[in-house]
Order: C-alpha cells, then structure tokens, then sequence
C-alpha cells in the first residue's frame, strides 16, 4: 500500500492552477489524480470513461470500503500485468480462471472477479447478487471468525468464491432440473412441435452451463495438479519470508562499521578488540544458523499449506464434480427422450408403411375385378348374356378370386415378416 506514491507535480505551474485543475484524492494508501481536460489545452482525455473502475477494498479485519481506481494503480499495487486485469473487466467474457501471481492471486469465477492478496481482497464492484453476498459472507467471517480459523486469509476469501460459485452453478443446475423433467414428459406422452422447441432451448442452456461447470472444475482439476501453483498462491508465507529478509538486512545494516580498518598482520592484537570479533563471529553464526532454522521451517510449513490448499481444492472438486454428473445425467436423460421419441416415430412410420402395403393390395385387387365388370360392360355379343344368371356367377366368381388373391397377399407378407399380423 505504500508503494502507491504520489507523483511530483510540474514545477511551472502556478499555485491556483495546480490548486484547481490537479485534484488528489487518497484513500488508504491509494492515491488517484484527476486531471481535467480544461487545465490542460490540447491534451487529448483519452481511456478515462473506461479505465477507472469501482472497486470494493476487503481487509483482513472485514472493513470494506469502496474505491475509484484505475487499472495502471491496480497493477502497480498487485504487481499484475494488463491481461491479468482484463480477466476482471467486465466488458470482456473469459471463462472462469484461477491464477497465482508473485503477490496477489486472480479469480475469475463465473460473477465473482477479484484479487486477492495476503492482507486484501480487491472485488469489482457490481449490484450482481453473487458479489454482494460475497462482500458480505466475507466480511462477516473475518470478523466472526478470525481466532478460529487456521487457513491463512487468501486461503479464507478463495474458498469463500469457490464455495458461492460452486452454490450458484448447482442451484442453475437445480433450477434447470426442475424446469426440464415436466417439458420432456410432456414430449414423452404428446409429440408437438411446441414441445420441441421448448425442449430445444433447454438443451442449448443444457450444453452452456455444461461448459461452464466443466470450465469451473478442469480448472480446479489443473490447480491440483500443479504444486507450483499452489505454492505461488501462499500468500502470507512469502510475505513473511519478505519481511523477515528486510527486517535481516536491516539488523546486518545496523551492525556493519561505518568504514573499513586496516590492520597490519604483524601489529598485535589486543584482547578488546578479539574479544569484540569473537562476539560478532559468534553473532553471525547465530544469525546464520537461525536464518537456515527459518527456511527450512518455512519450507516444511510451506508443504503443509500446500496440503492444505490441495485438501481445500479437493472438497470443491468434488462438489463441482458432483455438479458436472448431474448435468451429464440430464443430458443422458435427454438423450433416451429423444430416442424414445425417435423409436415411437419409427414405430408410426412403420404402420403407415403396413397401412400403405395393405392399402395397395387391396387397390391391385380391386383393379382386377374393376377390369373383369369392365370386361363384361362392354357391348359384344357372347353366349353368356344368353342366360340371365351367367353374369351373376361371373360375379360371384370373380369376387372369390379376387379375396383369394387379397389372402394370398397377406399370407406373403407375414411369411416376409413385413409386418406381423
């Protein structure tokens, strides 16, 4: 927070114009020129609309406050480079993403975007519902429970945006569950093209908050994987590594001569002066061996974190992963609805198909005997309309021959086993 200084104003300004057209504004530790266009005839405003955000300050006691900040003081603060920054713009859309960075860690997790350091979190402010209740689940547990809990505070604030992110996609995925099962029972029992199209749309909501959750869970999958990750995003351990170094260098500075005396090796030796040296070998050695103490402490202190993190990015994975099935299940669900519906269209389209068959039977049967009246219609002379009951049993025969026929059609189809009858 104290390396955010002030820039030096220009010296050829007189007082009132600097006093007028230069406003400063500190806020805890964060200093922020404004610099009107007016002041300044000629000069170009340029990014100003865009490059300063309201953001939401979290310390390590719960007091949060809210801030204007521009992205360069942002980055000069966190020690974070400019597309670390745009994971948090919310004018851009990125997929959910955890980074681990020298001071700072960014989270970038469905709504919640934010850097968290080892004494800070850094939030976007936003009316979304997910950052409200994360500015105020966590200021609510820092302050509650800050004897109790032993994870350090980066720790603490990247669970708390794990825990509500993993909440919200399972609620979505709820929500989704409970909005879908009816609409394909529905389509089940009565296929309608309202129903498809209903179905369709969540189906495409299906396939996005799939990726979404998948997104979420292969990024805390990669987290595990990687120490290296995890080791960069213990926050607190390298802080106080840092401050123990400077508070060495600042000791060794303390006791070091002002100048440096030249002593002749034949001149002697008094007994004050050895005496002296004696103690700073002595002070040196003990400094040395308490500073090999202190890294190899720090280092196993450093794989217990680790296992820490790795414990606490395990219980979220199984959370999200447990998410994640509940969508492949749906989606398999979805899935046997739609080969059911396909195999209940298929099984109407194989009866129109029967239908068809028994429709043109009946017509090539019909046509013979159509053809056979035709026949007997016309007007030529023949011995049969001599006797007044000879059309008759050319009737009658031909309409046996004809249903003789129709059966005939019949039995060859069962034997085709074209359709069962």
């Amino acid at each position: 927070m104290e390396g955010l200084g002030a820039s030096s104003l220009p010296s050829g300004l007189p007082g009132n114009a600097t006093s007028h057209n230069l406003g400063r504004v500190i806020l805890d530790g964060y200093e922020i020129n404004h610099v009107p266009v007016s002041g300044f005839p000629g000069l170009k405003k340029r990014g100003h609309a865009h490059g300063s955000h309201s953001w939401i300050k979290i310390d390590e006691c719960g007091n949060s406050k809210i801030l204007e900040l521009d992205k360069a003081t942002v980055m000069r603060h966190c020690s974070l480079p400019a597309r670390d920054l745009r994971l948090l713009d919310p004018l851009f859309i990125y997929p959910s993403t955890i980074l681990g960075r020298e001071n700072a860690i960014v989270v970038s997790l469905e709504k919640i975007r934010c850097i968290i350091t080892a004494d800070e979190v850094i939030l976007m402010n936003s009316l979304d519902a997910n950052v409200v209740q994360y500015k105020a689940e966590l200021c609510k547990r820092l302050q509650t429970n800050k004897e109790s809990d032993d994870l350090p505070f980066e720790f603490r604030a990247l669970e708390l945006a794990l825990e509500l992110t993993c909440m919200s996609l399972d609620a979505q995925v709820k929500e989704l569950e409970m909005e879908i099962h009816p609409v394909l029972d529905e389509l089940a029992s009565s296929i309608s093209t309202l129903n498809l199209e209903r179905v369709r749309r969540f189906k495409g909501q299906l396939l996005a908050l799939t990726q979404r959750v998948q997104k979420v869970c292969d990024e805390i999958e990669h987290l595990m994987d990687d120490d290296g990750d995890m080791v960069e995003m213990y926050l607190t351990e390298k802080k106080q590594r840092q401050e123990a170094y400077l508070i060495s260098e600042i000791y060794s500075e303390t006791n070091v001569p002002v100048g440096p005396r030249l002593v002749s090796k034949s001149a002697p030796v008094s007994p004050v002066g050895s005496t002296s040296r004696v103690q700073k070998l002595q002070r040196a050695f003990s400094s040395l061996s308490s500073s090999k103490h202190g890294s190899l402490t720090g280092s196993s202190n450093g794989g217990e974190n680790i296992d820490q993190l790795e414990m606490l990015l395990e219980a979220y994975f199984v959370g999200i992963d447990n998410t994640l099935n509940k969508l492949l299940s749906l989606k398999e669900y979805i899935d046997d609805t739609e080969d059911f519906i396909n195999i209940k269209l298929g099984n109407v389209q194989n009866q129109l198909i029967q239908f068809e068959l028994l429709l043109t039977a009946a017509t090539f049967v019909a046509t013979n005997f159509a053809v056979l009246t035709g026949i007997f219609g016309m007007n030529f002379e023949a011995m049969v309309f001599d006797y007044p009951y000879a059309f008759n049993w050319v009737i009658i025969i031909s309409g046996v021959f004809c249903g003789m026929l129709y059966v005939s059609f019949l039995i060859y189809f069962r034997h085709k086993k074209v359709f069962p009858l």
